[in-house]
């Protein structure tokens, strides 16, 4: 049997440009799993049960919250977009390389993933421990690529804030999942199909 060389693995942080869609891809499927596994965990661990933490509502209100915090969200990102300089709201070309030439199927399964798996994380089990407040911070910091500018970093712990806040009012994690969701494929298919490819 072969042996693994663990002296040749090395993690690095690497540049948007070296990046293939292939890593890019994979990057952000692995990162969701831990983040799922990471949130799972701590749920256990808080004695909690993480089917019931995911459990469907029995009420369609989720909807009305999760898509009117989604609709605020994206009218200010609009207004951002419009008034503030492109070098702002730059995140080194993530977005783009990520959503500019994906399917709108593969757009809506990204972002159905990433709004599951870090929904369990922050608002399911860190909000849990901790509130909103503390949670924000922790999703702003995780979103590295924003935080070269104070306007992202303030509308990414804004937009944590906000999930959080219709979290503790629905009582149910599929509010911000919804939330999360359609901001996150809005925004995708705004990349895709919005905007002139570069």
């Amino acid at each position: 049997m072969k042996k693994f060389d663990f002296k040749k693995f090395k993690v690095r942080f690497a540049q948007p440009s070296e990046l293939t869609d292939r890593l890019l891809v994979i990057n952000l499927y692995v990162t969701q799993a831990i983040t799922l596994i990471v949130g799972i965990l701590i749920v256990l661990f808080q004695s909690r049960n993480p089917v019931s933490v995911l459990g469907l509502p029995n009420s369609y209100s989720i909807l009305i919250w999760g898509a009117g915090f989604a609709a605020a969200v994206l009218i200010v990102d609009f207004v951002i977009s419009r008034w503030v300089p492109e070098d702002v709201t730059d995140d080194g070309g993530i977005n783009q390389m990520l959503f500019g030439t994906r399917p709108l199927w593969h757009i809506a399964v990204m972002s159905a993933i990433v709004s599951i798996c870090e929904e369990m994380l922050f608002r399911g089990a860190i909000q849990h421990a901790f509130g909103p407040y503390w949670t924000s911070i922790v999703f702003a910091a995780i979103h590295v690529r924003y935080l070269r500018h104070w306007l992202m970093t303030g509308l990414v712990f804004s937009i944590s804030y906000g999930l959080g806040w219709i979290y503790i009012q629905t009582n149910t994690l599929w509010t911000p999942i919804v939330a999360h969701f359609i901001i996150d494929f809005v925004m995708g298919c705004i990349i895709r199909y919005g905007r002139k490819s570069q």
